[in-house]
């Protein structure tokens, strides 16, 4: 006999509250048990309590128990167990010196870690069955059961009114199901005898209610399905192309009414236009689009094609339009911010590269004509030549921080991270420039706990305190002082501060930029002091592949304040 819908819905649901009842049932008896067995031991605890006094007054004796025995119940016994484990007193074994060592007792045991503990179990002694409860005082432990006979066991056993009350509860939810499942099951045949009304198909469901709803649906689906197939296919090719697509698409019929579109289209426009109302007709009409509208009023037969560049609220965007055979069209909007601005700033490096590089390389030239077509003295060969290798050395270590910087950004896994002391590392950095240092009067305060430990890479950390440094010795003026603490830490990184006392930046719209390559708060300095322009750079680069961030500010007392991250070590 087939079982039907309704009848495995009541077998499931009833399954599922007898597993849930009997779960409520074996937690509830065994938290009684275990409250009825606490309270069987704090009596137990009072007598051990009431034993210690009477030990107490009489300077331990175990014979002073004897009379005090007769005070408690007849069937309790006491057990008197020094530190060592050795019974001194059992009311009920005279003989104690016969018994066994009591220190591995599981009872005792507990007393010994938690200063009480109990245990259920045959006494070794005498082969009875106890309550055992077991106290720790300063010099032995007193131990106090009782038989764990027909009467504890009744006591101790939950009480079964809270079990009779889940029964009934269970036997009132059966019923509730049962008319539930009844008036489910009832609009699961009237769902299929509406089902059985179609044609048959030739499709196999399981053999129940729902599978032959199932199958009627299936067969009237693939009717209609069979009839718009070829509609269907299109149209989902269509749309999963337009949803997936990273360009705004608007398609428009010969009489220019809005088809079809995709979000990204709307977003797109309304950055663009000043309305937005959402309607994507506004391509067609506003004047940040006139190029597209002159270019559909006044195109010949031939031209299918259109396309400009709209700048709008610092945005740049590409817009397209395709003309279909049928005379409708695509209009395509795409934000080329992006690429635009990466090929700004490519035209920007290689005129940054190129001026860079002129500067040094005509400083050579000159020197070396001067030397090689003018006849001079020893002394003004020596001058020019000298000078000529200073201009190798500033373009060196111009080509070294280039492919520093180049190495960060592209081949970023030939770095190996380790762990770095930072207090050694800027100790090493002291010794290294103590001669610069020096010479222009400039201290050096480092205030790094000796655990504070970075994991990275100690070439590109170097480099960060090595180029802030070397920024201080030569901007910053002489008789400054250089402050490099951590100030805070978290859960991954640690907070650092580098900070001088030197002459800072006035002027702190050139803040946000003293990180860009080849950047320059004063035109001039940068040659006049030395150095590549790349050492900021290099040092906001270095950060952000150790995952940390920088900032810069002036500080209150003048100078300059960096601000930085920098991952713990046994984060990255």
């Amino acid at each position: 006999m087939k079982t039907s819908y309704r009848q495995k819905l009541f077998l499931s649901f009833v399954l599922i509250f007898a597993l849930f009842t009997a779960g409520i049932i074996l937690f509830e008896q065994s938290r009684e048990k275990e409250h009825k067995t606490a309270a069987l031991e704090e009596k137990l605890d009072a007598f051990t309590a009431v034993v210690h006094r009477q030990l107490v007054l009489h300077a331990g004796r175990p014979q002073a128990l004897d009379s005090l025995v007769a005070l408690f119940p007849s069937n309790t016994r006491l057990t008197l167990i020094d530190r060592q484990g050795f019974v001194r007193y059992d009311n009920a074994i005279p003989e104690t010196e016969r018994m066994e060592n009591h220190a591995r007792r599981p009872e005792i045991a507990l007393a010994r870690e938690k200063g009480r503990g109990s245990d259920i179990r045959i006494s070794s002694s005498n082969e009875q069955e106890y309550l055992y409860y077991a106290r720790q005082f300063d010099n032995y432990y007193i131990r106090a059961a009782l038989p764990y006979d027909i009467q504890v066991r009744r006591f101790i056993k939950p009480d079964n009114l809270f079990l009779y009350c889940i029964i009934a509860l269970f036997a009132v939810m059966l019923t509730l199901i049962n008319l539930v499942s009844r008036q489910f099951g009832k609009s699961i045949r009237q769902l299929r005898d509406f089902a059985n009304q179609t044609e048959n198909a030739n499709l196999r469901f399981r053999d129940d209610e729902l599978g032959e709803i199932g199958a009627k649906i299936a067969a009237n689906y693939r009717q209609l399905k069979d009839s718009e197939k070829t509609v269907a296919l299109e149209r989902e090719k269509l749309l999963q192309h337009v949803h997936s697509s990273e360009e705004g698409l608007c398609f428009f019929s010969p009489a220019n009414r809005v088809e079809f579109y995709n979000g990204l289209f709307i977003q797109y426009l309304n950055t663009i236009t000043d309305a937005a109302d959402g309607n994507p007709a506004n391509v067609l009409t506003d004047d940040a689009f006139h190029r597209l509208a002159a270019f559909l009023s006044q195109r010949s037969m031939h031209d299918n094609y259109f396309e400009t560049q709209i700048g709008r609220h610092g945005k740049t965007f590409a817009a397209r339009i395709n003309v279909f055979d049928d005379k409708s069209f695509e209009v395509i909007l795409n934000d080329i911010t992006r690429h635009e601005k990466t090929q700004q700033l490519k035209r920007e490096m290689t005129g940054n590269i190129t001026h860079e590089l002129r500067t040094p390389v005509t400083g050579i030239r000159g020197c070396l004509e001067t030397v090689l077509e003018h006849p001079l003295s020893d002394e003004k060969k020596e001058y020019f030549i000298r000078s000529a290798y200073e201009q190798t050395l500033a373009l060196s270590e111009l080509i070294s921080d280039m492919s520093l910087i180049t190495r960060i950004e592209e081949a970023p896994q030939t770095f190996k991270p380790e762990d770095v002391h930072i207090a050694l590392l800027l100790e090493n950095l002291r010794k290294e420039l103590e001669i610069p240092l020096r010479e222009k009067h400039i201290t050096m305060t480092c205030n790094i706990a000796p655990h504070v430990t970075v994991r990275g890479n100690s070439n590109l950390l170097y480099a960060i305190f090595r180029n802030l440094t070397d920024n201080v010795i030569r901007y910053a003026g002489h008789h400054v002082a250089i402050f490099i603490s951590g100030y805070g830490e978290d859960g991954d990184f640690y907070h650092f501060s580098y900070a001088d006392t030197g002459a800072g930046i006035p002027d702190e719209q050139h803040l946000n930029r003293i990180f860009e390559r080849f950047y320059r708060v004063d035109e001039g300095r940068t040659r006049d002091t030395g150095g590549s322009g790349l050492g900021l750079s290099i040092v906001k680069n270095a950060i952000t592949f150790h995952r940390g961030a920088i900032v810069a500010k002036n500080r209150a007392g003048g100078g300059l304040e960096f601000l930085f991250t920098l991952p713990k070590s046994g984060n990255r």
